[in-house]
């Protein structure tokens, strides 16, 4: 009897060529939207000392940490986000760079919790962040970054929204009530939690610190506690042409220790899943990991792989833009060489290495093989066109595939009148 099937760990995932190519499409979607706003792309490693995370990063995270001793007996972790390394690489080198540093990354990071939509134990993080600027025109250059992300992707208006709040607001607030210092980051999880917890959950625990349900609600319908950064933003963000994006909500804390500022999140208009992006203001955390040594105000946010392609796939304009994306690049070749004499072969490998050297993508049978097999192979990986090589050459027939229309070609100067086709309509060029 055999023995159970090896499979992926419950929350890893397989990338088959499919899902590979989605992937491929958020990230050069992510990279081309940073590049355009000036950010400038860095890596960190996947596996980081534990203490990094354990500085200032409270809520649930320290309990969700992938934590082992290395066989150097050292407590590592594999990375559950990229900011503290960020926060980590920017202290060190922050001598070699003017500032403001605009960096980006798209990182892998893991987290132990329960797998589920939008959420699993290992995804990809695209993180892009401000450092050594104080000022709220940095974190609305965010905002308009997130939202120009989510425009690149499709969206359009009505689909998202960016909530943004002010932590600092819930600090002051929780202060001028008798809250001590050491219990504000207890009642700042009970804020992140409004809309996740039952009703009576969040008035015991609002209790326990002598507050009530009804003081916070009150709190978040007035827009008057909107703090001034948040005005600057909208300004910003207004004349930016992007200002009917966003929207004041007070109940956005953000569940991580280290905010101490504006904090937003991107969520779709319909609430379907959690937050498509979120981020803010952390002005200590450099100073915090550096042990003092540097002290630089920061302000980033991130979007994760898993939230966005669900929230792509289940929006119909969207998706067809996705599926459009991964027909023109996940196919395994372009051209696909079709050898209707097989004493060619020679012949034909000289022409696909002046193709491939010329930078066209193509592919063709290992062994001999009748011309409709070879016809199917060449659908079956996606390719655009057939180059028919037979008894003629050096003249030769491209086949449109998606037609079946048929184009005369010739040996001599092929790999350019190639190129030229390749930008053309799958139709036949005129004479």
């Amino acid at each position: 009897m055999a023995g159970p099937r090896l499979q992926a760990l419950p929350g890893f995932r397989d990338f088959l060529p499919k899902d590979t190519a989605a992937r491929n499409y958020l990230f050069e979607t992510w990279r081309s939207v940073a590049r355009r706003y000036g950010f400038v792309e860095y890596e960190t490693p996947l596996l980081e000392d534990t203490a990094l995370y354990l500085k200032k990063s409270g809520g649930e995270l320290s309990s969700q940490l992938f934590r082992f001793e290395d066989q150097g007996g050292r407590d590592v972790t594999l990375r559950p986000e990229v900011t503290p390394s960020m926060a980590r690489l920017a202290a060190q080198h922050q001598r070699d760079f003017p500032k403001p540093l605009k960096w980006f990354e798209i990182g892998q990071c893991f987290r132990y919790e329960k797998p589920q939509k939008g959420r699993g134990r290992e995804f990809f993080q695209f993180n892009v962040d401000i450092v050594g600027e104080a000022g709220p025109q940095a974190d609305a250059e965010l905002i308009a970054l997130a939202i120009d992300t989510m425009l690149a992707f499709g969206f359009q208006k009505g689909d998202f929204i960016v909530r943004v709040s002010d932590r600092q607001a819930w600090v002051d607030f929780a202060t001028k009530r008798g809250v001590p210092e050491e219990g504000i980051t207890d009642f700042l999880q009970i804020i992140d939690k409004l809309e996740r917890e039952k009703p009576e959950v969040t008035e015991q625990k609002l209790a326990a610190i002598g507050l009530s349900s009804a003081e916070v609600n009150n709190f978040i319908a007035n827009p008057e506690n909107a703090s001034a950064s948040f005005e600057t933003i909208r300004a910003e963000l207004t004349a930016r042409g992007l200002g009917e994006y966003l929207s004041l909500d007070l109940s956005i804390v953000r569940g991580l220790a280290y905010y101490t500022g504006v904090v937003f999140e991107v969520f779709d208009s319909k609430k379907s899943m959690r937050a498509v992006a979120g981020g803010g203001r952390y002005d200590t955390l450099v100073e915090t990991i550096s042990d003092g040594a540097v002290s630089m105000p920061a302000t980033g946010f991130a979007m994760g792989d898993y939230v966005i392609r669900n929230l792509i796939e289940e929006t119909a304009h969207t998706d067809l833009l996705m599926e459009a994306w991964m027909q023109r690049n996940a196919a395994a070749c372009e051209v696909y060489l079709v050898l209707a004499d097989d004493s060619k072969r020679p012949e034909a490998l000289e022409i696909l290495s002046e193709l491939r050297n010329a930078g066209i993508s193509c592919d063709l049978p290992f062994t001999a093989a009748k011309i409709n097999k070879q016809f199917q192979s060449a659908e079956k990986c996606g390719a655009r066109f057939a180059l028919v090589i037979g008894s003629e050459l050096p003249e030769l027939k491209l086949k449109v595939l998606s037609s079946r229309i048929e184009e005369p070609c010739h040996v001599l100067g092929l790999a350019d009148w190639l190129k030229d086709r390749l930008k053309e309509p799958d139709g036949p060029l005129l004479a």
